[in-house]
C-alpha cells in the first residue's frame, strides 16, 4: 500500500482541487487548445472563432486567469491571454506523480 499523507496542507489542496477542475471541463480545453495553437489571443477572437458567447467564454476564461492557467496582457484596448505553461506542466507532474503513487 502507499504512503500514509500526514500534515494535510487543506488550502494547497483546495487549489489543487480548482486547478483540476479548471483543466478538465471540456470547453475550457477547448480555449486552451486554441490559445496554444494560437500564442497569445484576445476574448473575441477566442469566442468568434469557436463559436462561442461572450459571456460564456468570459466566464471560463475568468477560471483559468483564477487557477493561473492563462497569463494576461493588455494590448491597447485588448486583453491577450495567453497559456502558463509553467502552471500548467506544475499540474500534468502533479497528477502523474500522484496516478504513479496510486498504482504502487
Amino acid at each position: 500500500m502507499g504512503k500514509a499523507m500526514t500534515n494535510i496542507n487543506i488550502g494547497k489542496v483546495k487549489v489543487s482541487a480548482e486547478i483540476l477542475r479548471a483543466l478538465t471541463h471540456p470547453l475550457r480545453l477547448e480555449i486552451l487548445n486554441f490559445i496554444d495553437k494560437n500564442t497569445s489571443v484576445n476574448v473575441k477572437r477566442i469566442y468568434n472563432e469557436l463559436g462561442l458567447k461572450q459571456s460564456i467564454t468570459s466566464q471560463h476564461l475568468q477560471i483559468l486567469r483564477k487557477t493561473g492557467l492563462v497569463i494576461t496582457k493588455r494590448d491597447g484596448k485588448f486583453i491577450n491571454y495567453a497559456l502558463n505553461y509553467s502552471k500548467i506542466g506544475d499540474a500534468i507532474k502533479a497528477i502523474d506523480k500522484f496516478s504513479s503513487e496510486i498504482m504502487e
